[in-house]
């Protein structure tokens, strides 16, 4: 059974950074492609980064240049390394990966950007 548990986020004041993390079980983090999505106050969820098998990256465009996916392999776990945070970027951040057509979620960390 794959399960994804977040952690890292907290309240940081703007330009500030976090780093987060995803430690998987019941999948390898090398073997799909992880994501990590947002979702904001009445707002939808929305795909911030993910990184493939392969290595490829993405970045939605409000968060290039500030931010980094990465993996370690021997820890099965995924990160994000967010730095020049803005207030815009506060939301609950999720995990996320694909296994055999099914979707998997994180339970959530709570990422506040604030003065």
């Amino acid at each position: 059974q794959v399960q994804l548990v977040e952690s890292g986020g907290g309240l940081v004041q703007p330009g500030g950074s976090l780093r987060l993390s995803c430690v998987a079980s019941g999948v390898i983090v090398s073997g799909y492609t992880m994501a990590w999505h947002r979702q904001a106050p009445e707002k939808q969820r929305e795909l911030v980064a993910s990184i493939t098998s392969g290595g490829s990256t993405f970045y939605a465009d409000s968060v290039k240049g500030r931010f980094t996916i990465s993996r370690d392999t021997t820890k099965n776990t995924v990160y994000l390394q967010m730095n020049s945070l803005k207030p815009e970027d506060t939301a609950v951040y999720y995990c996320h990966t694909t296994r055999v057509g099914n979707n998997y979620w994180g339970q959530g960390t709570q990422v506040t950007v604030s003065s």
